[in-house]
């Protein structure tokens, strides 16, 4: 049997694209590089559309009704700490000692209506004198907070959907209740094992409590 070398060998097919593995982006952390050329922030870069719907919502007078603190401040009233934190989540720094790079940004001050940001440990100082019962305060100003927003965007929900889920916070040291459980990311180091829940409808934090790095129970 005669076979031609042409109608035996195959020609190898020719890549059509990149097959490569696309990386996936990194997150963004406290150890990330980060460059800030402008002078100041926008007007519309978040933070005046944020504090004008703050004000819509009446915010202010929420917390100052709600939170009972006793503490007198010299820094900035009660509320501008609470707002200061607030708005600086907005902007995307999610540390005490990140406001250290807004300490004299015009628009933020100028919102707070102080010259500059107090330092890091003013806010610490101020965050370790509030007692336990604030926690379920501020969880109160968010359930008027939300009613507030869905009446104004005429959110009506007949049924929600609760998602319930675990995450870990890693511990470096040696905190009240850090225990050495399940840590793929820091395997070995003690951590926390919040359990959080969100409506699924609206992606909005409902509730949550804090437990050890142990299992939970059912």
């Amino acid at each position: 049997m005669v076979s031609y070398a042409n109608q035996t060998t195959r020609r190898s097919p020719v890549n059509q694209g990149d097959h490569a593995d696309i990386s996936k982006p990194n997150k963004i952390g406290a150890s990330t590089p980060y460059d800030f050329e402008a002078r100041n922030l926008t007007a519309y870069g978040g933070l005046l559309p944020v504090i004008t719907m703050l004000e819509k919502l009446g915010f202010q007078q929420l917390v100052e009704e709600t939170l009972t603190v006793k503490r007198q401040t010299r820094a900035m009233p009660m509320f501008g700490f609470i707002l200061g934190m607030v708005l600086s989540c907005c902007v995307g720094f999610s540390r005490l000692n990140h406001l250290r790079f807004l300490k004299r940004e015009p628009m933020l001050t100028g919102i707070l209506r102080v010259a500059h940001l107090p330092p890091q440990s003013t806010f610490w100082r101020f965050l370790a004198s509030l007692h336990l019962g604030v926690a379920r305060q501020l969880l109160k100003v968010q359930w008027r907070m939300r009613e507030r927003v869905w009446e104004a965007a005429n959110v009506q929900l007949d049924e929600i959907t609760v998602d319930t889920d675990t995450t870990v916070h890693t511990l470096f040291g040696n905190q009240m209740g850090g225990r050495k459980s399940y840590n793929p990311k820091n395997k070995g180091k003690k951590s926390y094992q919040p359990i959080l829940r969100f409506i699924a409808e609206t992606r909005e934090y409902a509730a949550g409590s804090l437990r050890t790095g142990d299992r939970p129970s059912g």
